[in-house]
């Protein structure tokens, strides 16, 4: 499958020294949702600016549509739609006027039928002649999305497209990128609810401290560090796990009253009712069991908290 992104030996140095991305290398499918996760300061905003040409990389190069984002800048740009975290657009024009300019800003022929579509597609069909300043804060959130689509974008980067706003618009918004993706379009998301990511992508990306640390198939990764657990509710607490049972990869919680046994997905499948008879034989009962499997967040978490 082609790249929609091909990123080569990207770096970002600013010049009070920090070191905002280092040896960034990443290539992104044509027509696939990729995840873009790391914690507040990571270098997630940064990367997106870079690849869509508001920032300069220091060392490196992108590609974007087969094309040099900083030599090509203005074909490239107009290949990309990109919903910032910011609300960034004039407040005194009506919704209309702004998804407006913004199609003709991009050298897009004129096209009210899919402009209306798309102000009905995120609810701001009876807001078109409202002026932004009007708005609510979702609504402002809705037209900074309609404003990046405005140009039928090859392209959709979406920086924490739904942070802050309702749950309507959040089940809008992925409806709507699933109707994208459908039609080819490369999207690329970073999030903080961990849960649309791992719901919406194909592929994640992990970057922490401005490094890459990991790029995965979604499925891949759960399986490769995803975990099961078996948490078994004592009827009475135990002081100290018994040492026929040291082997085991088991840990007291909550002040004794628990038992929880950890096995890999892909390993193995642990050996539930061998340790169940053993905690039988050593007449330790239980009141309550319950199994869980790791989220991509509790993945996630692991990773950026390993030193």
């Amino acid at each position: 499958m082609p790249a929609a992104i091909s990123i080569r030996n990207v770096a970002k140095r600013y010049a009070s020294g920090f070191q905002a991305l280092e040896n960034i290398e990443l290539e992104i499918n044509e027509g696939e949702l990729f995840a873009l996760l790391g914690p507040n300061g990571a270098g997630k905003t940064t990367l997106i600016n870079v690849v869509c040409g508001l920032v300069t990389a220091s060392e490196g190069t992108v590609l974007a549509a087969g094309r040099d984002v900083v030599k090509e800048f203005r074909r490239v740009r107009a290949e990309i739609g990109l919903v910032p975290q910011e609300i960034t657009t004039d407040l005194f024009e009506t919704v209309w006027s702004t998804v407006n300019f913004s199609r003709g800003l991009f050298g897009k022929a004129p096209n009210p039928a899919y402009l209306e579509q798309l102000l009905r597609d995120l609810s701001l069909a009876d807001k078109r002649n409202s002026k932004i300043m009007t708005l609510s804060g979702g609504m402002k959130r809705r037209v900074m999305i309609a404003k990046a689509l405005a140009h039928e974008p090859k392209i959709l980067f979406l920086d924490e497209p739904t942070a802050g706003v309702d749950v309507e618009l959040r089940r809008q918004m992925w409806e709507l990128v699933r109707g994208l993706r459908a039609n080819g379009v490369t999207i690329i998301l970073t999030t903080h609810y961990i849960d649309e990511a791992e719901e919406m992508a194909d592929r994640v990306g992990v970057i922490n401290k401005g490094r890459l640390i990991l790029v995965e198939d979604k499925a891949t990764l759960m399986k490769k560090l995803g975990k099961r657990q078996l948490n078994l509710s004592l009827t009475q607490p135990l002081a100290r796990i018994p040492a026929a049972l040291a082997g085991e990869p088991l840990e007291l919680t909550a002040n004794g009253a628990e038992l929880v046994y950890t096995f890999d997905r892909h390993g193995h499948d642990g050996d539930v009712s061998g340790l169940l008879r053993r905690l039988s034989e050593l007449g330790i009962e239980f009141k309550d069991l319950a199994t869980r499997e790791s989220s991509l967040e509790d993945i996630f978490v692991r990773l950026v908290s390993t030193p």
